[in-house]
């Protein structure tokens, strides 16, 4: 399964635990955050221009100085969700790249 069908798999997955829940939550605000990122990685990475974990490791320290920055526990709550979220996405997509660009040295020696 390459990155991208995992990352699809992801949303539907998300989707279907958002119809699940009935009432506004914490979850399902979480659940929303996680397409939203998941969304903007696979708009970034259609772009051949731009280096796909350099943008994501920027965003990750946005939001890392934003909960620095913040003095609202309920507001740094949901940074924090959206760093945990935007970590895991990094790991998947560039562990991903990783592997590529290992192969591709493999290949040109």
């Amino acid at each position: 399964m390459t990155v991208d069908q995992l990352l699809q798999q992801e949303i539907k997955d998300s989707e279907v635990w958002i119809s699940r829940e009935k009432d506004e939550s914490t979850y399902k605000r979480d659940l929303q955050k996680r397409i939203e990122l998941i969304n903007w990685v696979l708009e970034n990475m259609k772009n051949p221009n731009l280096q796909i974990c350099e943008v994501m490791e920027s965003k990750l320290s946005e939001i890392i100085l934003k909960i620095n920055q913040t003095h609202d526990a309920f507001e740094a709550d949901k940074l924090h969700t959206e760093l945990r979220i935007l970590d895991y996405l990094f790991y998947q997509v560039c562990k991903d790249q990783q592997k590529n660009w290992e192969k591709s040295l493999r290949y040109q020696t």
